[in-house]
């Protein structure tokens, strides 16, 4: 399997970036280190950059471009526009909350979210963030991060709801495909005024076309997403889509074709087995009128 283990991922810019360098040195046959020499480089720094793991710079491409004989004004633009998307992208909204985040591994992932076309994800313990009211999001983090003071826990639910604006509300939305387990709902997080909120926004995110959530009922027994909870996370072409596992300490993501595809065929799984969205609904309103008054 494929993971990358406390490494902060590289934008989508610079993923689509490595790609298409590495393709323009492979079109005129020239090795790593021919390149490298060419352009007077380490030949270790050229390697990174074709791999994603380290930015680079206009003027650096622009050689890098000569060298391979590329002399269309069109995709000379293209790559280089994708070197300064990447550089842009180096101070995010987010990176106000850096002090927060980072021990947490949840910058990464934002980082990936940004690009993000379409999600998928199935959560067996709670709502996904991106669904969650402010009352219901500070009452799980207080809960899971009882090493946090109440104001970094004010921090984190602010990233989580500048995430929704950013993600879900727009001209163009991230498509969001959530099944959730029926125990989710049925777990009291904070009050009864909490979960009634919670709840009812959930009703309502039903008529919001790019939005689809379903429940996974308890009823149906053992399933492939008992191993945990996963997004798999789709991108424009050429990026490839990948799969983010989240846990306390370690947070990794898959990027192998097989591994993806393994999480894809699950995640279909899952959705055919859950209820249908009118289903998901009514379990819902009976689970409002269920909690005390």
């Amino acid at each position: 399997m494929a993971w990358k283990k406390n490494a902060t991922p590289q934008s989508v810019y610079r993923r689509q970036l490595s790609v298409r360098l590495r393709e323009l040195r492979d079109g005129v046959g020239l090795s790593l280190a021919d390149a490298a020499a060419q352009i007077e480089i380490n030949q270790g720094s050229l390697s990174r950059i074709e791999s994603g793991e380290r930015g680079t710079t206009p003027v650096l491409v622009n050689a890098l471009l000569d060298c391979y004989g590329v002399q269309d004004p069109a995709i000379r633009d293209d790559v280089l526009d994708l070197v300064r998307a990447d550089r842009a992208q180096s101070k995010p909204w987010w990176r106000k909350y850096s002090a927060v985040l980072s021990p947490t591994r949840y910058d990464g992932y934002l980082t990936l979210e940004a690009n993000a076309v379409s999600l998928r994800s199935y959560e067996p313990l709670l709502l996904p963030g991106l669904l969650q009211t402010p009352a219901y999001a500070e009452a799980v983090i207080t809960g899971m991060r009882p090493d946090l003071t109440p104001r970094q826990i004010k921090a984190l639910v602010e990233v989580r709801l500048e995430r929704q604006k950013e993600r879900l509300v727009g001209e163009c939305p991230t498509k969001l495909w959530a099944v959730v387990e029926e125990s989710v709902l049925m777990r009291r997080i904070g009050p009864p005024e909490v979960m009634r909120e919670q709840l009812t926004r959930l009703i309502d995110i039903e008529e919001t076309p790019h939005i689809t959530v379903q429940l996974l009922p308890m009823a149906i027994g053992a399933h492939p997403g008992l191993y945990g909870p996963f997004v798999l996370m789709g991108f424009s072409d050429p990026s490839a889509d990948l799969v983010w596992l989240e846990n306390p300490q370690n947070s990794v993501y898959l990027e192998a074709r097989e591994d993806v595809d393994a999480y894809a065929d699950s995640f279909d799984h899952l959705r055919a087995r859950a209820l249908g969205p009118p289903e998901t609904r009514a379990r819902i309103e009976r689970l409002i009128k269920e909690l005390p008054k």
